[in-house]
């Protein structure tokens, strides 16, 4: 219908199991796939407060990944992603700097060619 058409859904809900501590989260994302849930998993992993994190993407066809963290020490679970978005970016940033010196530097080089 048209009504549900105009609803956009989130892009990120949290899945808490009823009981479960902060520490212990699903966060579904919408329209993701492996490019963000394996670079997410790798940067969330480098944390010491995490004792597991993992992801699945539940069908093919749904364009959607459970990403899964359960941290040490009731550290939060929504903290410890926020924190592996943050670095991920800085680490993104980096590398499209450095492309976009190393690119401006070539292009100098073969005006002067």
């Amino acid at each position: 219908s048209m009504a549900e058409e105009g609803t956009a859904k989130p892009v990120l809900e949290m899945v808490q199991a009823d009981g479960a501590d902060e520490g212990c989260v699903t966060f579904v994302m919408h329209d993701e796939d492996h490019t963000l849930g394996n670079s997410l998993r790798y940067m969330v992993m480098k944390n010491e407060d995490v004792e597991f994190c993992g992801y699945t993407i539940t069908h093919p066809s749904e364009n959607k990944i459970n990403f899964r963290i359960q941290t040490r020490g009731g550290v939060p679970a929504a903290e410890v992603l926020r924190k592996g978005l943050s670095d991920l970016h800085e680490v993104c940033q980096h590398v499209l700097n450095t492309f976009e010196q190393t690119a401006a530097q070539a292009l100098e080089l073969q005006d002067q060619i």
